[in-house]
């Protein structure tokens, strides 16, 4: 299947190429039903003579080409409609009625607020000119129209706020927040790429429209008013929320990368918009603060590092011990680690409280295993090596309390 993408470096298309071409090098081998031979990408950088044979060639077109910050008004309507005009002409030129996409937007609807919206209207006039290309060529027509957009890669200070505001508070710039209420729709930018790509794949998902509300196909309360197949596609996947519920997010992700105590993981529940706008917040980190140090706790034995601090899932840490130091000794109540070789040869001990026998656990860096500290047995950690340090990835139950720190020491042995 060959695959042509207009608006190619635009942020949806530039996310959307680079997953086409990874299924097209083999690189994401998830998506049944997709084969790619080539992929297409045309922006205002390419010429008529590329379009023309992208036109004749390809198999898929998503046109995701437009405007949405003009100098002038008369500019939505000549971005917006005026090269999907051009488009269109140039596949019926080489009577190619493969599928096309169109990117529209919620503001289409011209409902609500985006009513007097000229962005909308010029959004709008562009579905109405798919509608009429599919009457009279036969070609299948998905019309997506966007909510609010957000993800990696999405230019700030544009049209997006989300990227304003992840680029101006990693950037440690200003934020302007003029109502906190306002509410808004979110689509994350792998969840619609995954749509576009279900859709070569004839698996998008089809709606209709009550004002800006999408009416899943199978609702019949809407959809007979119609025709029996919906006429608009849509992501299933979106996330509601505020204004002021967004910025405290990432305010909140942006503490949590910022301890060099170590990083202090909030949940982050997969597929949550919590999840998804960490993500995008880690992509606008300039240089400097990919990297920051650590604490690091050094003696004559060697040292140990807090890596990371989980609200309700304690902690892991680094634990370095020089050529033939023993750490560790203590046993706790209801602290309970796991011992974790990674480097250097080294004998993990544990001996339950009030009994005798002791437990040998011989460990390398050449055969990583794990090992669970007990509750109530006392243990340690000794580095057999004359030459090397022995390093050790720990993690524990519970964040390190200074102050109840249930831990007693009493020798393994």
């Amino acid at each position: 299947m060959k695959i042509l993408v207009t608006g190619a470096k635009g942020f949806v298309g530039r996310n959307l190429c680079s997953q086409l071409n990874n299924i097209k090098e083999g690189k994401a081998r998830w998506y049944e039903g997709v084969q790619i031979e080539e992929v297409f990408e045309y922006d205002l950088g390419n010429t008529q003579e590329e379009l023309d044979k992208f036109c004749a060639e390809a198999d898929f077109v998503f046109n995701l080409a437009g405007v949405n910050r003009p100098q002038n008004q008369e500019e939505f309507m000549q971005g917006n409609f005026g090269f999907a005009s051009l488009l269109l002409d140039t596949l019926k030129k080489y009577n190619n009625s493969c599928p096309v996409m169109i990117s529209s937007s919620i503001q289409a609807t011209l409902a609500g607020r985006f009513g007097n919206s000229e962005y909308g209207r010029s959004k709008k006039a562009g579905e109405e000119l798919m509608f009429q290309y599919a009457e009279e060529t036969g070609a299948k027509v998905l019309i997506y129209r966007f909510p609010n957009l957000f993800g990696k890669w999405c230019r700030p200070n544009y049209n997006s706020a989300i990227a304003t505001f992840c680029n101006n508070i990693a950037n440690d710039l200003p934020i302007q927040v003029n109502d906190r209420s306002v509410e808004m729709e979110l689509l994350y930018i792998d969840d619609l790429v995954d749509e576009m790509i279900a859709a070569l794949a004839g698996k998008e998902h089809r709606c209709e429209y009550d004002g800006i509300n999408v009416v899943p196909q199978g609702d019949s309360s809407l959809i007979t008013q119609h025709s029996s197949l919906p006429r608009y596609c849509y992501c299933p996947i979106t996330h509601h929320t505020t204004l002021g519920e967004i910025v405290d997010t990432i305010n909140e992700c942006a503490n949590a990368t910022a301890n060099t105590n170590g990083i202090n993981m909030i949940p982050l529940p997969q597929g949550s918009l919590k999840y998804k706008l960490m993500t995008t917040y880690l992509s606008y980190l300039p240089k400097e603060k990919a990297i920051y140090p650590l604490k690091m706790n050094v003696d004559a034995r060697g040292s140990f590092t807090e890596l990371m601090h989980t609200l309700d899932c304690g902690q892991v840490s680094i634990n370095i011990s020089k050529p033939g130091i023993t750490k560790g000794e203590h046993w706790h109540h209801s602290k309970w680690e796991t011992f974790i070789v990674v480097s250097g040869h080294g004998l993990i001990q544990m001996r339950k409280e009030g009994t005798d026998e002791v437990w040998n656990y011989e460990v390398s860096g050449d055969n990583i295993q794990a090992i669970h500290m007990l509750p109530g047995y006392t243990h340690n950690i000794i580095n057999l090596s004359e030459t090397e340090d022995l390093v050790t990835v720990m993690y524990c139950n519970e964040i390190f309390n200074p102050n109840r720190a249930d831990t007693y020491f009493d020798p393994v042995e």
